[in-house]
């Protein structure tokens, strides 16, 4: 089998691409439920639900992107031409779904609920190929992992502009209207995300092309939950997501009312999170060139865990120093498993193909970000109804039971989540050394070259990892 090394700019030009991703995901993680509750005006309750409907949207859109992604071969490949054709309707989307009509609460609402499904739908057509085409790019593991270190330090990237530059910009351009300061900052992060998604179609290039399955989705369903290694990332995918949507969309709160802050200690609250994060993906690269990489996924997020009670506990309303310093150290523990997790999804669709003989991927990558989006709807769904029972009101003065509850949201609640996400990995063994005796088993069922053929073989022979 053949591997493929991946040039600077080549990888560069990847993480471009979830640059863009992440202007939505970096928004809808950590400004848009503060957004809705307190510039658009939507009830917290109503915000909950608002999440979890679109998310039952994507149990439809995101298998039958995979599908798609597995039938529809082009010029330019399976998966880049999306990043071309897509770019400037992701961009729309993003501007529109932080547009405040001056309306009615239930027309907004009805606004909320089909500028939100818009974006989700538009985000679905190119974030499953874009996760799905690291597979194609390079067979090899290293290159993987390395490409993914590349992906996730542009994430966040997106994410601390995002953090830092939209909640000032959006003041400083809509003064005593917020609302049209965020439209106008959010205008402009769709406008890069386009930019992004374009360098990352002329920059990379799909060279490794594997026979797709084009047996009936029930039957390609069947396999893949056979497929145990897939399924134990799925799970950690759903639980981890939670967690970190949870804390993530909370920080803002917790900036502006636990710690008293205005919008100035806001950005940098959760700029710091953000920061602390890209100096994860750094770390994290660094770390698994020198120690396992499935053990530092495990006891990070174990961490995480301590750290979130310990923080719970240490800091009071006001004391801001103290609840920076621990917020750094929780979102840098917590980011270290990233690059990990974006890396072995391929070698986990490689397992699914050696133990059963036929490869599904598609599917399993669109399950993947169907897993991402549950996660993040439900995480959605329980900040809304969390901070509906917590009696929280936007723009008021907030009682200790609300600030207790806005600072359980930030720390102990998902710091559970993250340990039994740690925990559940303990059942993951795909490890360096048992890949590559799945690579060399694949030689027996796919044959991939860097031009565009592929030969499926009568059958596969089971190997132990």
């Amino acid at each position: 089998m053949s591997t493929h090394k991946l040039s600077v700019l080549e990888k560069v030009g990847y993480g471009s691409g979830d640059m863009a991703v992440n202007v939505v995901i970096s928004s809808m993680m950590l400004i848009i439920t503060y957004f809705y509750t307190d510039i658009f005006g939507l009830k917290p309750a109503d915000l909950g639900i608002l999440f979890l409907v679109v998310r039952l949207i994507d149990a439809v859109t995101d298998p039958l992107m995979g599908i798609i992604n597995d039938k529809v071969t082009t010029r330019w490949g399976r998966y880049r031409p999306y990043f071309l054709f897509m770019a400037v309707p992701f961009g729309i989307s993003v501007f529109l779904t932080f547009s405040t009509p001056d309306w009615d609460y239930n027309s907004k609402l009805i606004w909320a609920y089909s500028t939100y499904i818009l974006v989700t739908i538009i985000f679905t057509t190119v974030t499953i190929p874009y996760i799905s085409v690291i597979g194609v790019m390079t067979d090899n593991p290293k290159e993987r992992l390395s490409a993914n270190g590349y992906r996730l330090f542009f994430a966040k990237v997106a994410a601390f502009l995002v953090t830092i530059i939209v909640p000032i910009l959006a003041q400083k351009w809509g003064g005593d209207n917020l609302a049209s300061g965020y439209q106008a900052a959010m205008g402009l992060m769709g406008l890069m995300a386009t930019l992004l998604f374009l360098f990352c179609f002329f920059t990379t290039r799909e060279r490794v092309a594997y026979k797709v399955e084009t047996k009936p989705i029930s039957t390609q369903f069947k396999l893949l939950m056979r497929n145990d290694q897939w399924r134990i990332l799925v799970s950690i995918c759903v639980i981890g997501t939670i967690g970190y949507v949870i804390r993530g969309s909370v920080a803002a709160y917790y900036a502006t009312y636990y710690l008293g802050g205005d919008a100035k200690m806001l950005s940098a609250f959760l700029s710091t999170g953000v920061g602390a994060a890209i100096l994860a993906m750094v770390a994290s690269t660094w770390i698994t060139k020198r120690f396992c990489k499935l053990k530092l996924f495990r006891y990070s997020q174990i961490l995480v865990g301590i750290l979130s009670v310990i923080m719970f506990f240490a800091v009071q309303p006001g004391d801001i120093m103290l609840a920076f310093v621990l917020y750094f150290l929780i979102s840098f523990v917590v980011d270290l498993h990233a690059p990990v997790f974006w890396s072995i999804i391929s070698e986990a669709v490689d397992y699914g193909t050696v133990k059963n003989g036929h490869r599904v991927s598609g599917l399993a990558f669109g399950g993947i970000s169907f897993a991402q989006k549950a996660g993040m709807g439900l995480a959605g769904f329980v900040v809304g109804m969390l901070l509906t029972y917590f009696n929280y009101e936007a723009g008021a003065v907030q009682s200790e039971f609300t600030l207790t509850g806005i600072a359980l949201m930030l720390t102990v609640i998902p710091g559970f989540f993250h340990t039994l996400m740690g925990s559940l990995m303990f059942k993951y063994h795909i490890s360096d050394s048992s890949y590559e005796k799945i690579k060399a088993q694949l030689e027996d069922i796919t044959f991939i070259d860097s031009a565009s053929e592929s030969i499926q073989s009568d059958g596969a022979k089971p190997v132990n990892v």
